[in-house]
């Protein structure tokens, strides 16, 4: 008899495509995993509206659903409207109190209206958003991963982020958080699985890490 797979959807942080996951491998035996897309949501969409919108992606039931960043953000708020195996949530935020001072501040003089999201076409300014560093010598990474530059869902993106309101965290699911993230540098606080030396972008640059422990994190073995 075979075992049934378990199905496992990825969600990216903001801005960026789902091969940010390439390199993320399962045994194929056990998982099937399966790459979620941003949509451009409409102007004044609610994150509850967007994130039961992006659940008619999801075609299996009782699957591991696991978000990145923004990302994270939004599968906490689409675990409400499914039935989940495993809810897994990766270098983002457990609740509004772990977001950083500047995006409070966003928040309170609404500055975030007024951010020049027109120019995300440079992709320097762009991988600031998405992954709080310069290109740098990371310019080719930076524009095969980065390619949702549209404005609207920017501006859209950085307001969800910034006028995130979830009190408390979810109480099923597993944080993983580097401890040199700089976006949310307070979040491998508190219940956390903290990995070493992983910055905001470990999905891409440890994901040898995510490959030798996910399967136990999924199963309840670590």
């Amino acid at each position: 008899m075979t075992s049934q797979l378990t199905h496992v959807y990825l969600m990216p942080g903001m801005a960026a495509n789902p091969s940010i996951f390439e390199h993320i491998k399962l045994p194929g035996s056990d998982y099937k995993i399966h790459w979620l897309e941003w949509q451009i949501p409409d102007a004044k969409e609610s994150l509850s509206s967007y994130a039961q919108r992006m659940c008619q992606y999801i075609q299996h039931d009782n699957i591991v659903l696991l978000g990145v960043s923004f990302g994270g953000i939004l599968v906490q708020e689409m675990s409400r409207f499914l039935n989940l195996k495993k809810l897994i949530v990766v270098s983002s935020v457990k609740s509004h109190h772990e977001l950083p001072k500047r995006f409070k501040l966003l928040k309170v003089t609404k500055a975030y209206k007024i951010l020049p999201t027109s120019l995300v076409s440079n992709i320097d300014i762009l991988a600031k958003y998405a992954f709080g560093e310069t290109v740098k010598k990371r310019v080719d990474l930076y524009k095969k991963y980065l390619s949702v530059s549209d404005k609207t869902y920017l501006d859209w993106a950085i307001k969800q982020v910034v006028c995130w309101s979830q009190e408390a965290p979810h109480p099923d699911a597993i944080y993983i958080h580097g401890e040199k993230d700089a976006i949310f540098p307070y979040s491998s606080r508190g219940n956390c699985i903290v990995v070493k030396g992983g910055t905001h972008i470990m999905i891409i640059v440890k994901y040898k890490w995510f490959n030798e422990n996910l399967p136990k994190l999924i199963e309840g073995c670590a």
